[in-house]
């Protein structure tokens, strides 16, 4: 296998409070844009042509990334006019792969940090001979996510919406975002209309009598389609956790990038990133965060498991716990800002305007 699609998500970005500029997976995970992380790593799986199939502002990848070769790959990329969905995604497309009919095609997910054995995925679907091979993952509460049982042998024998009762629950197994497709099954897709992977190809294969092998890989996955996601899947990389040749320094319980400015005081943990350019005042304490370009963080503050936009600015002895602060937001002193709060770019919150404890 030597080439790929990766689909990179529309509109629907639940990390809009952030920035209203970038798409999610622009948005830095350890110190890199997402995507660089999912590239490197099927680069190293012997990866070196991928097509990215993108829709909402595709025009901000092909400056940043371009032809790949910075990477090792040569990049292509596809955008669609209007929304196609996961599989019409893949079957727009098709005439930029280069695979003959009879070999496989990696496709994935473009919100999915993992630990994927990608080379055994790719195994298993040439021994099992199957149509089309599925990344599976268990969960321990399914009930967010459509399920796929398999029999014995790991062949998938069901497609099931997200079940509503607890006998609904036959396994916990999860579609968990990556495939490797035969080449001329992707043909098999409608062209030209939205088609979902999820809901239409995958049980009409099944239907047909079409081989769908399952691989259960347990190691590291996540969902980055929230902020708070997002926030654990950056730390997650820093601390090693998630496996990533893209991360732009040692794996440890920080990562301070060039230009920024820790003071000797601060406590910096939990995988945070503090951003080119950042600052960090005496005493502040960040824990599991992350900090992008240019912000300041001021004395006392104490933030954890919270993304801070570009530019922005917390005050002095604020508390933030689990929040998303916009680009350029402002966030005077003495505030406290918890359970998921979201502060909209260049927002202004002045001195002790929010509170969740007693004054006393």
């Amino acid at each position: 296998m030597t080439e790929a699609i990766l689909l990179v998500g529309g509109k629907g970005t639940r990390l809009r409070p952030l920035t209203v500029n970038t798409p999610k997976p622009m948005v830095p995970a350890a110190g890199v844009p997402f995507l660089t992380h999912q590239l490197v790593r099927a680069r190293a799986a012997g990866v070196d042509h991928i097509v990215l199939a993108t829709s909402y502002l595709a025009e901000v990848f092909e400056p940043y990334f371009g032809d790949g070769s910075a990477l090792g790959l040569h990049l292509e990329y596809v955008t669609e006019e209007e929304p196609l969905g996961t599989g019409g995604a893949i079957r727009n497309v098709a005439e930029r792969l280069r695979s003959g009919p009879d070999e496989p095609v990696l496709i994935f997910n473009g919100d999915i940090l993992t630990g994927l054995d990608i080379e055994a995925l790719v195994t298993t679907h040439e021994t099992s001979g199957a149509d089309v091979s599925l990344h599976l993952t268990r969960v321990d509460d399914p009930r967010a996510f459509g399920l796929v049982p398999t029999d014995g042998t790991g062949r998938v024998t069901a497609f099931l919406e997200k079940p509503q009762t607890p006998e609904e629950i036959v396994t916990d197994q999860i579609n968990a975002g990556a495939y490797v497709f035969t080449r001329s099954v992707i043909d098999t897709i409608p062209a030209g209309r939205p088609v979902s992977v999820e809901r239409e190809t995958f049980p009409g294969l099944l239907g047909s009598g079409a081989h769908l092998q399952g691989m259960v890989d347990s190691t590291y996955w996540l969902d980055l389609g929230t902020p708070q996601a997002f926030v654990r899947g950056s730390a997650d990389l820093v601390l090693g956790h998630a496996p990533s040749p893209a991360v732009p320094g040692r794996c440890g319980d920080r990562l301070i990038l060039d230009s920024a400015t820790v003071a000797p005081g601060a406590k910096v943990t939990g995988g945070t990133v503090i951003g080119a350019g950042a600052v960090v005042g005496e005493g502040a304490r960040i824990d599991g965060s992350t900090v992008l370009d240019h912000a300041v963080v001021e004395p006392g503050a104490v933030v954890t498991d919270s993304l801070i936009g570009a530019g922005a600015r917390i005050g002095a002895r604020s508390v933030l716990t689990g929040a998303v602060i916009g680009d350029g937001a402002q966030v005077g002193a003495d505030n406290e800002l918890r359970a998921g709060i979201r502060i909209w770019c260049g927002a202004v919150l002045p001195d002790g305007s929010v509170r969740f404890s007693s004054d006393q």
